[in-house]
């Protein structure tokens, strides 16, 4: 249950009221992320929104902090590839203080030029810290394997170089152009109503309309295997497989995200069992659903001994094989079914997950669907749904590929080859 309203230029708000708690949830989002940059500004949505915590024209960073922790809240953000969000989670009755913390960060930022330097010098260790850490490092490199020459192939952190290029003028001048009422959201959950939000933002959030910005959408065709590999001194090895999952309506989302659950979504998937439980092959391994607005891809990570490379992959490629050939039971649908729904429900109980999956939805789909028209959805999904979504996808010449360890060219050549059977 929510309420809506949408101002004359563009602006939306939406407030899930939740009565019953002491707490709200409130973000302000903004429809620009890594897929609108450019090669040259891959890292500018990310380095934006680290410089908008850095204080603004009347506050500086510590009185940000403060003024939210001082009565036990919490501000946070993020930026994903689509949209960039400001957020804070407070007690209710310090909800205008929040409100006005976040519009202050938003539309009045300093941009010192000092801290600026700083703080790209702090991304930098941030890049670095990643390229150190094998299991991030192997799907940024998956993204580049499977969407190449296109933004979604590129790290939202952006690369040392591209950072380090940023000036401050570029940056402002980026910041205007995405940030504006009729590229924004801002959503509430917890004990607030609709009129405690849109007057205020009514009156702060003010500028003319204009058309949001789109991005490039990357093909989805693919012509054969890709793969990468990068050698380093790792105590494990770190595998990526994924393959483009292009959901068309909500049905055939679901069942990608069912087929997710079935096969490394939890304790008591195949591949769990399979590698970690029946073979000890692993710590851990997982399959996930990603979609965006435009296009869907679904990702298989594992970590194993460098000993169990080979073996684990091709382990993997058999749990494929064997669920696109012979398909999945009536019963491991229904569970998946129940722990999908039973993980979505408990989700919506807490004001922070609401807040994110209705601001996600208003801003990557741009609109909020009926809760309960959703759950019935999924369970209209069928094992032919899943099937049919398994062999579309899993095809060696749909396949792709990122490895991160210990690698010798005798085991490259050989995940290729058991890739190819596939």
């Amino acid at each position: 249950m929510y309420q809506k309203k949408q101002l004359r230029n563009g602006l939306k708000i939406i407030v899930s009221p939740m009565p019953h708690m002491s707490s709200v949830t409130l973000g302000v989002w903004i429809g620009v992320g890594g897929r609108y940059e450019s090669s040259r500004e891959s890292g500018m949505s990310h380095l934006i929104e680290h410089m908008l915590f850095k204080g603004t024209k009347t506050r500086s960073a510590k009185d940000l902090k403060e003024s939210i922790e001082g009565v036990g809240g919490v501000l946070n953000g993020f930026t994903a590839d689509e949209v960039t969000c400001y957020m804070v989670k407070i007690p209710s009755i310090h909800l205008a203080m929040g409100l006005e913390i976040l519009t202050d960060m938003v539309f009045n930022p300093g941009f010192d030029p000092d801290e600026l330097a700083r703080e790209k010098f702090v991304i930098c260790e941030e890049i670095k810290m990643y390229r150190d850490q094998p299991a991030e490092r192997v799907i940024e490199l998956l993204a580049a394997v499977m969407w190449p020459d296109n933004s979604l192939g590129r790290p939202l952190t952006g690369t040392i170089k591209t950072v380090q290029s940023f000036r401050n003028g570029k940056v402002v001048s980026f910041k205007e152009k995405y940030y504006h009422p009729s590229n924004m959201a801002v959503i509430a959950s917890g004990c607030v109503d609709i009129k405690a939000i849109s007057g205020y933002v009514s009156g702060k959030y003010k500028g003319a309309k204009r058309k949001r910005p789109v991005f490039k959408t990357p093909r989805t065709g693919q012509r054969g295997f890709r793969c990468r590999f990068l050698s380093g001194d790792t105590s494990q090895t770190h595998i990526a497989l994924g393959f483009h999952a292009d959901g068309r309506n909500v049905r055939d989302r679901f069942a990608f995200k069912l087929l997710s659950v079935i096969l490394g979504g939890n304790m008591s998937s195949r591949l769990f069992e399979e590698l970690r439980e029946k073979y000890g092959l692993c710590y851990d391994i997982a399959s996930s659903y990603k979609r965006h607005s435009d296009v869907g891809e679904f990702v298989i990570h594992a970590g194993v001994d460098n000993k169990n490379t080979l073996r684990s992959l091709a382990a993997v490629l058999d749990e494929l094989s064997k669920i696109r050939d012979m398909g999945v039971t009536g019963d491991e649908l229904l569970r998946a079914k129940e722990y999908a729904k039973g993980q979505f429900l408990l989700a919506m109980e807490n004001t922070y997950a609401r807040m994110m999956w209705f601001g996600d939805r208003i801003m990557v789909d741009g609109h909020i669907p009926d809760e309960n028209e959703l759950l019935k959805t999924l369970d209209k999904v069928t094992v032919k749904d899943i099937k049919k979504a398994c062999e579309k996808m899993f095809r060696s010449e749909m396949a792709n590929l990122a490895v991160v360890g210990k690698l010798s060219v005798k085991d490259k050549n050989e995940m290729k080859k058991v890739v190819s059977k596939l």
